[in-house]
């Protein structure tokens, strides 16, 4: 799995995601999108001819709360923004298990709540078959969804997983988060 990420999570990506996605300003989509786009320019020469675009997918439950999957509204603006063809396909990965909010879980943990949550679907697999993937989220923090859903992908015949996301949580973040779920229960840090 390779990952690429647009910049830090601080500063105006951190503001437009918590927009989108806790603020539901759905407009802050297409400014991810384009910045994402700007990001991915390495990824789509290595990608070749033909790569699929799926977005980490929202359990049912999660999607009725918010209203809209915000993988999906960045991965549909990134899409649009590309200089070449991209196929952006949203039915392919689902999350068929409802997970707890990752914020404030170690890695370990965020593992192990991730596990078995995401599967391609049976009538699917011939469509990803030797195909080059690029999964969109909206942040990386540890990375355990990602691997989770590039596991699955793999396994359901992906040849190649690139991770795209607009963000990613330094190092030194990471830790903090690490150093909190150890003492916080899971849940504190963030009230959905």
């Amino acid at each position: 799995m390779k990952a690429v990420s647009r910049g830090p999570y601080e500063g105006v990506l951190l503001d437009l995601v918590h927009l989108l996605k806790y603020d539901r300003v759905q407009s802050a989509a297409g400014i991810l999108g384009e910045q994402l786009a700007i990001g991915l320019a390495p990824v789509m020469l290595e990608a070749g001819l033909n790569p699929i675009m799926i977005p980490v997918p929202l359990h049912v439950s999660k999607l009725r709360i918010r209203g809209f999957n915000q993988a999906e509204k960045i991965a549909a603006a990134t899409a649009k923004r590309l200089r070449v063809p991209i196929e952006l396909n949203i039915g392919i990965l689902v999350r068929h298990r409802a997970t707890e909010s990752q914020t404030g879980l170690t890695r370990h943990q965020r593992r192990q709540n991730i596990r078995g949550a995401f599967k391609v679907k049976p009538d699917m697999l011939h469509h990803i078959a030797r195909r080059n993937v690029i999964l969109v989220d909206d942040v990386f923090t540890t990375g355990t969804t990602a691997e989770e859903c590039s596991r699955v992908l793999l396994r359901a015949g992906a040849q190649h997983v690139w991770v795209a996301t607009v963000a990613r949580v330094t190092k030194l973040e990471a830790a903090r988060v690490e150093v909190r779920g150890a003492f916080e229960p899971a849940g504190v840090a963030e009230q959905f």
